[in-house]
């Protein structure tokens, strides 16, 4: 243990404790920009400086640790002046339009710059602007970098894709995609980590709002949303809503107030992705064709792109199951369209999700009987949604609890933990259960994969269904996900079944989310929707009276050709960059 002051308060911690993490304990903020705990701890913005006595030179709080008898101070006059000059420089090389920056409110430098009170910049504004292909679902403003490099760590250190770089040297130095190359060209999976972790809004998701605006104005459109599993669990955060306040049916009625005609939850569809992948699972598995190499599951986008860049001879490994958002396009296009006696092309579906490669993802075809268009037609962001509602001046505390439109109305606690790591596995393991053996198991019998804790690693579970015994993996975060590739590539491990989220944490950790800076969510958004599935009225994917009567009245039977011809794709049909 080390004793030390700091701003004249005496405190004992572990050796090994950094200055911040001691100042933090005492309840004392030390001001931060570039710091993200255990990712990116390389003091380059200097804005966490602090004064220690016997010490001419300020030093940085976040990489420097205690040693015995330090007395420190954190706010004064010395430390003062160097922070509100750095500030300063930081701000002479960042685009400081505030007013239309979508991080306005919500961006760390805005928030230290504030409290410096610095309401005027000595230095010469100097910004760089660097063209960027406005099409492509992320955007990166080089104007608004700060070069803290929070991105380049992400992404090498959690999701081991080496997206970004640091290009030139000294004061040219900047932050680019590696190899100076167009976001196009390179395999990004679109995870949005970088955009989450990013202090100000140097990166954010292409805005689809005024998509949206426009086809609610448009009279020949009848425009039907769904809304994932995951937006539940965290739309509230940014309107001031606590979880119990921020339901599911609040958000149905903020989509009917902003001008929507039909609302539904993505739910219906994620029990309808366990209908057809569960039973493919099944077939497949009885088949032998499991006996090398696992079966993948198809559901998260940003999964896709890495495993089609970075091992595409696995590919014959993924379900054929199209997503739950793209099976919901795909039947609101086809058994919607006809129940209500409109075209497919003048149905206009929005998605909104908690995801940003959900918006490549929506350029996936949809062909059947004369119709040729897309599944879905506009993707939002858990943060574009709020954003629309702000922009409609809909006060959060007027909202009410709003029903889905019927023929997809139901959803089970199963659909719901899709959102979560680990979600997708037990849901299907609870309908696969019943499948073989006609019997419904208790439906937290397969709790075992769920993660216990936000960045969890692999979760392996062995799982006895009838005389069969199914090896389970789930994993979330791409650099998890490559060290467990790799290992059944060399026969260290051997899977029948396994569930890959790009995100840590699942698609609660998505990155459309909220973003709250320095703080992880997904694991408490996760314990949100399993206490959901835990209280809901269905719980298996197989007993949704909406589901079935889909299968009854259209779809026949799982696997049927007409559910291979909707709800199935070809992972071939596009390439993705592989470098």
């Amino acid at each position: 243990m080390v004793n030390i002051t700091i701003d004249n308060q005496k405190i004992t911690v572990p050796e090994g404790t950094t200055i911040m993490e001691a100042a933090k304990e005492l309840g004392i903020p030390i001001p931060k920009l570039c710091y993200l705990k255990d990712i990116n701890e390389i003091a380059a913005c200097r804005v966490c400086v602090v004064e220690m006595e016997g010490m001419d030179q300020l030093i940085t709080s976040c990489n420097n640790v205690v040693k015995e008898g330090m007395v420190l101070y954190t706010n004064s006059p010395k430390v003062r002046a160097d922070r509100r000059k750095t500030v300063q420089l930081i701000l002479s090389q960042h685009d400081c339009k505030c007013a239309t920056c979508v991080r306005s409110g919500n961006c760390t430098l805005q928030t230290v710059a504030n409290d410096l009170n610095i309401i005027d910049l000595p230095f010469k504004e100097k910004l760089e602007r660097a063209p960027w292909d406005k099409t492509f679902p992320l955007i990166r403003d080089s104007a608004k970098c700060v070069k803290c490099m929070r991105c380049i760590q992400v992404c090498d250190k959690i999701q081991d894709l080496h997206i970004w770089d640091m290009s030139s040297t000294g004061s040219r130095s900047t932050v680019n995609v590696y190899g100076n190359r167009k976001i196009s060209e390179v395999s990004c999976s679109l995870c949005g980590q970088c955009i989450t972790h990013c202090p100000v809004g140097a990166l954010r998701e292409r805005d689809d709002t005024e998509k949206v605006w426009d086809a609610i104005a448009d009279k020949k459109k009848v425009v039907v949303a769904q809304v994932a599993p995951a937006v539940r669990a965290a739309w509230g955060e940014a309107l001031g809503l606590s979880r119990e306040e921020a339901t599911i049916g609040k958000i149905m009625d903020s989509l009917k107030r902003l001008g929507v005609d039909y609302v539904f939850d993505t739910t219906f569809s994620a029990d309808l992705t366990i209908m057809e992948e569960g039973n493919e699972f099944l077939e497949r598995f009885t088949k032998g064709e499991l006996k090398l190499r696992p079966m993948f599951t198809s559901c998260c986008p940003g999964w896709i792109r890495f495993i089609k860049s970075q091992y595409p001879h696995l590919v014959p490994q993924l379900s054929t199951a199209k997503s739950p958002q793209q099976m919901f396009g795909a039947v609101m296009k086809t058994y919607f369209a006809q129940s209500i006696g409109v075209k497919p092309e003048d149905i206009y579906t929005v998605s909104v999700m908690p995801c940003v490669a959900k918006k490549g993802e929506r350029n996936m075809e949809l062909y059947y009987g004369e119709y040729a268009g897309n599944d879905i037609d506009t993707v939002l962001t858990t943060r574009e949604l709020t954003r629309m509602i702000r922009s409609a001046h809909i006060d959060p505390a007027t909202l009410k609890d709003r029903e889905c439109d019927p023929l997809m109305k139901e959803g089970s606690g199963a659909g719901v933990i899709f959102g979560a790591t680990g979600g997708v596995m037990e849901a299907a393991l609870r309908s696969a259960h019943y499948l073989v053996t006609g019997k419904n198991p208790d439906p937290d019998a397969f709790k075992i994969v769920r993660s216990p804790a936000f960045g969890t690693g692999v979760i392996e579970a062995e799982v006895t269904i009838g005389d069969a015994v199914i090896r389970a993996a789930v994993v979330s975060g791409l650099g998890n996900t490559r060290k467990l590739i790799e290992a059944i590539e060399h026969g260290e491990v051997h899977y029948d079944f396994v569930e890959v989220m790009a995100c840590p944490g699942g698609c609660v950790g998505g990155g459309g989310q909220p973003i709250h800076d320095g703080e992880e969510l997904a694991h408490v958004r996760g314990e949100n929707l399993y206490f959901l599935d835990k209280n809901a009225d269905i719980r298996f994917s197989h007993e949704n009276p909406d589901v079935l009567k889909l299968y009854e009245d259209f779809m026949e039977k799982p696997l049927s050709h007409k559910a291979h011809m909707l709800l199935h794709t070809d992972h071939n049909a596009w390439e993705m960059p592989r470098g």
